[in-house]
C-alpha cells in the first residue's frame, strides 16, 4: 500500500519476533516496515511519518505500541491500522478485529473501511481505550515487563495480591456540574473493555464524546477480591461503593504521589485532567 507505514514492535512476542516480522513482510507484500527498539520509538517513527506525508500508519503490536503510534499521529487525521500481536489487544477487541487472523486484519486495512473514534487525553497524552489512577497503575508500574510478556493478564493478578494490603491513596475527583468527591481508585474508559475481554464500562461507546468513569471508594483487600470477581462477571458498576457515570472531562488529584496509566502503560503521577480531544481518530475497522 502506498503512503502506508507499518510500525512493528518486535518485543510484542519476545522470541517469536523474527517469525512475526517475516510473516508480516510476506502478508503485506512490500509495504514499508519500521521496527522499534525501545520505548518511545513507535511514537517518534509515527510522528516522522506524518510529517513526511504518510496517510496510514499500522501499529503491529499490543496496546502499548498502539498508544505510542496514536500519540505520534495526534490530531493529524492520519488513519490508524492495527495488526494485533501483543500481550494485550483491548482496542482490537473493541473494534471487532479478528484477533487470531492477521491476514483478515490486513484485508480490513487494504479494503480501506474507516470508522471514527473519540481521541481521549490524559494531560497531554492521547489514549484511545482506557486509563486508570491508583491501583491498576500501581500494578502496571510494579509488574515486571518480562513477567507480563510470559504470563499476560495473570501477571497483573499476582501483582494485585502483592500490593493489596497497602493503604490506598485518597483521590480528589472533580467533574463539570458536580460537587467534588473522593475515592481510592479511578478507572476511565473510552470503550467498553478493560484488561482484555472484560466488559466493564456498560454504557460506553467510542464515538459518543464522553468518558466512562468508575470511582471506587474504601478500597481494601476484601474489596479487591470482590472487585476482581465482579470484573470477571461484568458487575462492577452495580457495587454499592462504586460510582459509574459519563462525563466529557475529569480532574483527579491527590496530596500523595499516585501513578496514572494510559492504555496499559504508566506515564506520570497525578494531578491529571482527562478530556475528549476536539478531533476524532480515523481507524481501519470491519464494516458493522
Amino acid at each position: 500500500m502506498e503512503d502506508t507505514l507499518i510500525i512493528l514492535n518486535p518485543a510484542a512476542k519476545g522470541e517469536k519476533a523474527a517469525r512475526f516480522e517475516e510473516k508480516i513482510q510476506q502478508l503485506t507484500n512490500g509495504t514499508a516496515i519500521r521496527l522499534t527498539r525501545k520505548a518511545g520509538d513507535a511514537q517518534e517513527i509515527a510522528r516522522e511519518a506524518v510529517a513526511n506525508g504518510c496517510r496510514s500508519i499500522v501499529a503491529a503490536g499490543g496496546d502499548g505500541t498502539i498508544n505510542e503510534v496514536v500519540n505520534g499521529i495526534g490530531e493529524s487525521g492520519v488513519t490508524l491500522g492495527v495488526l494485533p500481536i501483543g500481550t494485550m489487544n483491548v482496542l482490537a477487541a473493541e473494534i471487532s478485529l479478528p484477533m487470531r487472523d492477521l491476514a483478515a486484519c490486513w484485508r480490513i486495512i487494504t479494503e480501506g473501511h474507516r470508522r471514527q473514534v473519540d481521541l481521549a487525553k490524559a494531560n497531554e497524552r492521547f489514549f484511545v481505550q482506557l486509563a486508570g489512577v491508583g491501583l491498576d497503575a500501581q500494578v502496571v508500574r510494579e509488574t515486571d515487563l518480562e513477567f507480563r510478556k510470559n504470563f499476560g493478564p495473570l501477571s497483573y493478578v499476582v501483582s494485585v495480591a502483592q500490593i493489596a494490603a497497602r493503604k490506598p491513596p485518597v483521590l480528589q475527583i472533580e467533574r463539570p456540574g458536580f460537587e467534588p468527591t473522593t475515592g481510592s481508585f479511578v478507572l476511565i474508559g473510552n470503550g467498553r473493555y478493560y484488561g482484555g475481554p472484560f466488559h466493564v464500562f456498560g454504557d460506553a461507546a467510542m464515538d459518543d464524546g464522553l468518558l466512562d468513569v468508575l470511582i471506587f471508594h474504601d478500597l481494601g483487600y476484601l474489596d479487591i477480591v470482590r472487585y476482581t470477581q465482579s470484573l470477571l462477571f461484568g458487575g462492577l458498576s452495580k457495587l454499592s461503593n462504586v460510582d459509574y457515570f459519563q462525563t466529557p472531562s475529569l480532574r483527579v488529584s491527590s496530596a500523595e504521589e499516585v501513578p496514572v496509566e494510559v492504555d496499559g502503560e504508566v506515564d506520570f503521577d497525578v494531578p491529571v485532567v482527562f478530556a475528549i480531544a476536539p478531533t476524532k481518530l480515523n481507524v481501519y475497522a470491519p464494516v458493522k
